[in-house]
């Protein structure tokens, strides 16, 4: 359990912690103004600075490291349970200062620190001292991908720096699908090495995706088509090479000067072949489009009017055909119409193609034509020499992309097998420990219905899919933001019991107050009557930070919390109210 965290800056509030449940209470003092506001007074800082003294690695931004407090060192008293010794616990003080902040001090320094190969004179680094958490405080040792106490403990004392309260499974939006995946399978005792596999397969896929990504740029577009179609093309293209080659070992300059010519002569025919096709079609196309225009369905109102002025009134029995006869017009316009539409479609899309064509034979005729007019054989061998390079150049191209697509294809292969495998393997796994399962899920419901009754609807789903494994905590709700924030206390409770049942988990939970924005008042009370209860049933720690007001509407709906309250109270003072005794600038 954690015990005290206090600091060597004289102005600090030391704060002392107990069993069960802790409040420490952010309160409004008579001279604030109504601009006055307790963010600054320091709850939230106090889950900073418990993670800067559990390990959290302390950049530029982090709260130690502002210049105020640089010179200062922090700590913290706790209980302390060694790697496989059971309920054995002795008291540890960590300290730490922003100044050295990969020099973390233990005292006492105790004997499996020593394991770490350090001197004895009480430091370790704050890397070791993450190592030390993680067996200590997780039973984690040995290779454990996809695992991290740090990423752990993120969910013990979650940041609002970090937005860990817009989510109940990750504890921050950046976190990956394995990380969190494993991290809460470990935690609520299933196989937390499959969230290993998963992130390997989306390591895949991400290489994958960048390939694909990387075909579509003309500078590094080498894989195009498929493998059947790129066999194909490899072996013609190897064909003409390897044929080539040989006319060049044997001097036969000639016979492949003769084929340039007639291919050149090919190419010029087709040329002429498709601008006559062109022109065609650009007549075709004028006459369909002027036709769309002229198609009109014929009048039949002269039928009426000439009946209309003879004096005769026309039978029904006629109207009754003039009326089919029209309406099989307009069909006949209608099929004429869309017929004609499609023939211009078509029409347009193959003069389209025939361009594009026209400048591929276009640009080849020229290429041979430049080497026809090299003129005498040493000049037409050196010409086709530059060609043979160029045929080869052009196999060595077609067989990397053959490569490349034979690969991409059989890896998206295994990585759909491989995801069905991993899917099976950890449904399996889930059936295997449904007494687990089942009391997690028994546990959260139990939890959601002492906070909302009987009358929202709430579960915790945690299931396997191809993408990983699921954990979906719920409550029935309107989206509100208050109920979602009791789904994240519900589901951190859940966590924090059920992995200190397995004793694979610390004793403590921290709660800032930003859980409790926006959550409606009589809930608030139902919240803190059950973390009350919780603790102290199951031997746990749970310390909470909350404003006066919030904590002042909760008392008005039963909760009492005169044994909860930490000595120590903020105030929004600008002096000395808050939990550093000032004010940063």
């Amino acid at each position: 359990m954690l015990r005290k965290l206090s600091s060597s800056l004289p102005t600090f509030k030391t704060l002392e912690f107990s069993a069960g449940l802790n409040i420490l209470v952010a309160d409004r003092t008579q001279v604030s103004s109504e601009t006055d506001t307790r963010n600054g007074a320091g709850k939230s800082s106090v889950v900073e600075l418990l993670h800067f003294l559990l390990g959290a690695r302390a950049d530029r931004k982090s709260l130690p490291m502002k210049p105020e407090l640089q010179g200062h060192s922090f700590s913290l008293d706790l209980d302390w349970s060694l790697s496989g010794s059971g309920e054995e616990r002795t008291p540890l003080t960590v300290s730490r200062r922003a100044a050295a902040r990969d020099r973390v001090n233990l005292s006492p320094f105790l004997s499996f620190a020593a394991q770490l190969l350090v001197p004895p004179e009480g430091t370790v680094t704050n890397s070791e001292w993450q190592t030390i958490i993680e067996a200590d405080l997780f039973r984690l040792t040995g290779d454990h991908p996809c695992v991290s106490g740090r990423s752990m403990l993120s969910y013990y004392m979650r940041r609002a720096s970090a937005h860990a309260f817009n989510s109940a499974t990750r504890h921050t939006p950046m976190q990956s699908a394995p990380d969190m995946a494993g991290n809460l399978c470990y935690l609520f005792g299933l196989n937390w090495r499959v969230a290993a596999d998963y992130k390997e397969i989306a390591e895949k896929e991400e290489l994958r995706r960048k390939l694909r990504q990387a075909a579509k740029d003309p500078m590094l577009g080498r894989i195009v088509g498929n493998s059947a179609e790129l066999r194909s093309q490899v072996a013609v293209a190897a064909q003409r090479a390897a044929l080539l080659e040989r006319q060049l070992d044997e001097f036969q300059v000639v016979p492949e000067y003769e084929r340039l010519k007639t291919e050149a002569d090919r190419l010029s025919a087709q040329i002429r072949a498709e601008t006559d096709a062109d022109v065609i079609d650009r007549q075709n196309l004028t006459q369909l489009e002027g036709a769309v225009v002229d198609e009109q369905p014929p009048g039949t109102e002269y039928v009426e009017r000439a009946y209309t002025e003879l004096g005769i009134d026309l039978p029904s029995g006629v109207r009754r055909s003039y009326t089919a006869v029209k309406e099989f017009h307009d069909s006949v316009v209608r099929n004429r119409r869309f017929y004609l539409e499609s023939e211009i479609r078509t029409t347009r899309e193959r003069m389209e193609g025939r361009r594009t064509r026209l400048q591929d034979l276009d640009s080849r005729r020229a290429e041979i034509m430049r080497t026809l007019k090299s003129g005498g054989a040493l000049e037409s061998f050196l010409s086709l020499q530059g060609v043979l390079a160029r045929d080869q150049a052009n196999v060595q191209v077609l067989r990397s992309r053959f490569e490349a697509a034979e690969a991409l294809e059989a890896t998206d292969r295994q990585i759909k097998a491989r995801r069905v495998e991993l899917q099976e393997r950890m449904t399996a796994d889930l059936a295997e420990r449904s007494r687990t399962v089942t009391s997690a899920t028994v546990t959260y419901a139990e939890y959601a219905r002492a906070l909302y009754g009987d009358d929202r609807q709430a579960y915790l789903v945690i299931s396997a899919n191809e993408s990983g494994v699921r954990f979906e905590p719920h409550i029935e709700s309107d989206d509100s933001q208050g109920i979602g924030s009791m789904v994240i206390f519900c589901f951190d409770l859940t966590m924090a019991v059920m992995a200190y049942r397995a004793g694979i988990g610390p004793d403590f939970l921290v709660h800032d107050s930003h859980l409790f924005d926006g959550v409606d008042s009589r809930q608030v009370a139902r919240a803190l009557q059950l973390g009350a209860r919780v603790a102290a049933e199951e031997g746990i720690q749970y310390i909470v930070t909350m404003n006066s007001d919030d904590l002042q509407k909760a008392t008005g709906h039963g909760f009492d919390p005169t044994r909860y309250l930490m000595p120590v109270r903020l105030t929004d003072a600008r002096d000395d109210g808050g939990l550093f005794g000032f004010r940063f600038p």
